[in-house]
């Protein structure tokens, strides 16, 4: 059975995807974080693709560097919004899922914009 801070999330969540919707153009910048890991994925809805992707799993990128999470997540950022410019992608639209835009999830966003995002 899902916790009651789950389904307030989850509630969040669909009530803003309502009104976010990823184009070809301006594709949207899912985030998604466990305790230990964060994930982020530029989607184009209409075509139900995933076009570019990061996560704090593959650590090749600050391997042996002793880092909080919240530096991690910027780390994410930088590196979705790199992906993003190699494919082409300036422009997106940012979907918290649900999450509070605060800690890791905030770290990620500047990240991302740092890396040369526009949201």
């Amino acid at each position: 059975m899902a916790r009651i801070k789950d389904k307030k999330r989850l509630k969040i969540k669909y009530r803003v995807r309502k009104k976010v919707r990823g184009t070809g153009d301006k594709p949207r910048l899912n985030v998604y974080k466990s305790n230990k890991q964060i994930y982020a994925q530029v989607i184009d809805d209409n075509q139900g693709r995933t076009l570019v992707s990061a996560s704090s799993l593959k650590k090749d990128n600050w391997e042996g560097e002793k880092m909080t999470k919240k530096e991690i997540a910027k780390k994410v950022g930088q590196l979705v919004a790199e992906k993003s410019k190699e494919a082409g992608i300036e422009q997106v639209v940012f979907d918290r899922n649900g999450y509070l835009y605060h800690g890791r999830i905030k770290s990620l966003a500047e990240g991302a914009r740092e890396g040369g995002l526009n949201f």
